[in-house]
């Protein structure tokens, strides 16, 4: 389910997930050492305006040593070999900065390879570095796993602007586009709920073994379903096709919410 969050456009890609009956925004930015002072502030006060929202930016280690972040992770953090050649060193780090009345949670993922997956020895060690700024206080692991699910939440933010057609909003003004948003998440919650409750059974003409139906196939083979309105004594019927493939899959969806 989604719930409308207000957020400044500063970030060049931001993304809403609902974990643990907490928001979570998970953005990805190029965070240098540079533009650190005056880009993160912003994102931690968007988020400090709203009651119950986290944030984990993924910082963009451009210009940075990997080689320096190997001696932290070696100093700092945890290191756990999972496979022969490929050790992955998981810690956190936490320091005061300025402007802020708590100390800021840095996590930082460092893999050091020197065996590739084909068993090929590598004549220098491949180093691969991920840093994340993070209010949650939960484990780094956690931190890293909420941050690689916001494949899946782009997914669902996709299907919000191209099958509900809201990626340009109608008007100017901040409070008509708001109700704008909020009838279309209504309405993408309905449909949501609508795909969901048609995966219970095995009574639709499509593949199996989905996890979900996307918004696009719960309007066109739904919602869009063939029917002859009549209206008689009355009452009014909805009249399908003897051969209607959607039938049993939308008369169980009625069933269970009527």
């Amino acid at each position: 389910m989604f719930s409308y969050v207000k957020a400044a456009h500063t970030a060049r890609k931001m993304v809403l997930i609902f974990s643990a009956k907490r928001f979570i925004m998970l953005v990805a930015l190029r965070v240098t050492a540079y533009s650190f002072e005056w880009i993160l502030p912003m994102i931690v006060q968007v988020c400090h305006a709203e009651t119950d929202v986290d944030y984990i930016i993924k910082v963009n280690l451009r210009g940075a040593s990997k080689e320096s972040w190997l001696r932290i992770a070696e100093d700092k953090g945890m290191a756990c070999e999972q496979r022969p050649g490929k050790t992955t060193y998981i810690g956190v780090l936490t320091f005061p900065q300025k402007g802020f009345d708590c100390n800021l949670r840095q996590v930082f993922q460092v893999i050091v390879r020197t065996i590739d997956r084909d068993g090929q020895l590598l004549l220098f060690p491949d180093v691969e570095v991920s840093v994340y700024w993070t209010s949650l206080t939960c484990s780094p692991w956690r931190v890293i796993e909420l941050y690689r699910d916001h494949g899946t939440s782009e997914q669902f933010h996709s299907e919000l602007k191209t099958d509900l057609d809201l990626e340009r909003l109608p008007a100017g003004k901040f409070d008509t586009n708001e109700r704008v948003l909020h009838a279309g998440i209504f309405a993408y919650n309905l449909l949501r709920i609508m795909g969901q409750e048609s995966l219970r059974q095995e009574d639709a003409p499509i593949r199996g073994g989905v996890g979900r139906r996307r918004i696009r196939t719960v309007i066109q083979n739904i919602i869009y379903i063939a029917a002859r309105v009549s209206r008689h004594a009355r009452q009014t019927t909805f009249n399908f096709g003897r051969y209607s493939p959607w039938f049993q899959t939308v008369h169980r969806i009625y069933q269970a919410f009527a």
